[in-house]
């Protein structure tokens, strides 16, 4: 089993910037994509930002410039900067880790608990 645990919510005015933080352990051979995603009341989960273990990254449109994904491969951890906040980013955001438990294993699946981003106007 893998755990995967989030830090780094809270409340900020629009402008402002929070560091989240996401560390995964447990039953890790290997880790492929680590990424964040946000559901807001009413709306589905999407895709924030996703980072591959080769240090690729994607972002959704709606934070392009504004948010930096970045991994440290050593500790199992993903981390997500968010810069320049807006009240539409007000969310639910969940940390998700790809991981291999076992050498020529499946690759499954896994989420973080989720952690609230609340941005005032």
């Amino acid at each position: 089993q893998v755990q995967l645990v989030e830090s780094g919510g809270g409340l900020v005015q629009a402008g402002g910037s929070l560091r989240l933080s996401c560390a995964a352990s447990g039953s890790i051979f290997s880790i492929n994509a680590m990424g964040w995603y946000r559901q807001a009341p009413g709306k589905q989960r999407e895709l924030v930002a996703v980072v591959t273990s080769g240090g690729s990254t994607n972002y959704a449109d709606s934070v392009q410039g504004r948010f930096t994904i970045s991994r440290d491969n050593a500790k199992n951890t993903v981390y997500l900067r968010m810069n320049s906040l807006k009240p539409e980013d007000t969310a639910v955001y969940y940390c998700n880790a790809r991981v291999i438990s076992t050498a020529w294993g499946p690759i499954y699946n896994y989420w973080g608990q989720g952690t609230q981003v609340t941005v005032s106007s």
